[in-house]
């Protein structure tokens, strides 16, 4: 039985189908249905022009148009970046992000739980904790927001990037439900060589993925060398550390031959020294060839924890360290600051007292 109050995106394709075929329906209608709510400019089901009114009203009256509501959009100074706060349901908050590139690609940057549990020490998601998982449907939904908007001049979501609010693979069946979506030729049609899934080192979510058959991009927020460091500020390695975190990346490069990223945010006289990025790149080269493996350097952004970014030489610096031990590293340029829309900036005004 179909659930009135679920959003279209929650709805799997066999309900739809169903449920169009109680009302005398052909199969056809299904796939315009979602052609309208994937790639259309609609906002609900009124404007969905090609349908004969009496299933337009249908619709309508059984499921939702979203699973999400806009409460406020802001752009950041530089037009790079754009944030969205999206009311859920049950009254919680999320954010999403927009980045586009001058016309050549959209990425949308994802959250798929609402708060995160993980603690990380310099990520504000993380002072929330966690609020609850978000279904499929709600994550494809903040997609849509975007999608939407973007046909209305002629572009669509290019790529995906599941390094928003929350841990993916603390809410792995959801994740994958949206990413097998995101590649549905049917659905969304993005590659999913486009997708990227960001991890804080989940090691049994890392070897779930690598068994999906799907050649999505896996991102490791890695951060420290050493146990002792990365402890500190990511409580999650004392469940998993650095050598078990690296070995699953290993066998995730062996089982999909996809090169892994390895995030890693620079803070000032914790994590920056010389000396610090030999350990990590020993650390890496442990596990597996250089070409194998990109660090992914990430300035600390203004936020949590009190810590404070390392001088821009000081992170050039890093980063020539790891380039003469061969290992490709890039220092990314920070984007949406201005708009606490920035790595490890995105928190919404409720957390755990919230939770329920």
């Amino acid at each position: 039985m179909i659930d009135g109050s679920r959003a279209i995106s929650e709805v799997s394709d066999a309900e739809l189908l169903g449920w169009l075929r109680v009302r005398g329906e052909p199969a056809y209608r299904a796939r315009q249905i979602r052609r309208h709510t994937t790639h259309g400019t609609a906002r609900d089901f009124a404007e969905l022009s090609d349908l004969p009114k009496p299933l337009r009203d249908a619709l309508a009256g059984a499921f939702r148009w979203s699973s999400v509501e806009p409460v406020r959009e802001e752009a950041s100074a530089d037009g790079e970046t754009r944030k969205a706060l999206l009311a859920l349901r049950d009254g919680h908050h999320i954010e999403t992000v927009l980045m586009p590139h001058h016309g050549a690609r959209n990425a949308v940057c994802v959250s798929t739980q609402a708060g995160c549990p993980m603690a990380c020490a310099f990520c504000a998601t993380g002072e929330m904790g966690l609020v609850r998982n978000l279904t499929a449907g709600e994550i494809l939904d903040q997609i849509r927001y975007w999608q939407r908007e973007l046909a209305e001049r002629g572009e669509r979501v290019s790529h995906v990037v599941y390094m928003g609010m929350g841990e993916p693979f603390n809410n792995y069946d959801a994740t994958m439900a949206s990413a097998r979506a995101l590649v549905d030729p049917e659905r969304f049609g993005v590659s999913a060589r486009r997708l990227t899934v960001s991890t804080c080192g989940v090691v049994p979510g890392i070897d779930a993925l690598a068994g999906e058959g799907l050649p999505i991009n896996l991102a490791v927020s890695l951060h420290a060398p050493d146990d002792p460091t990365r402890a500190r500020i990511m409580p999650i390695n004392r469940k998993w550390g650095v050598d078990e975190v690296l070995a699953a990346a290993a066998r995730y490069v062996k089982r999909t031959k996809r090169r892994v990223t390895f995030e890693y945010v620079l803070l000032a006289g914790v994590n920056d020294s010389d000396a610090t990025a030999r350990s990590l790149a020993d650390a890496i080269q442990r596990h597996g060839p250089t070409k194998d493996a990109h660090v992914n350097l990430i300035p600390y952004n203004p936020g949590a924890g009190g810590f404070h970014r390392p001088s821009v030489a000081r992170m050039e610096r890093f980063a020539e360290v790891l380039q003469e031990r061969g290992l490709a590293a890039t220092l990314r340029i920070s984007k949406g600051q201005d708009i606490a829309a920035g790595c490890g900036q995105l928190k919404v005004a409720e957390g755990k007292a919230a939770a329920v």
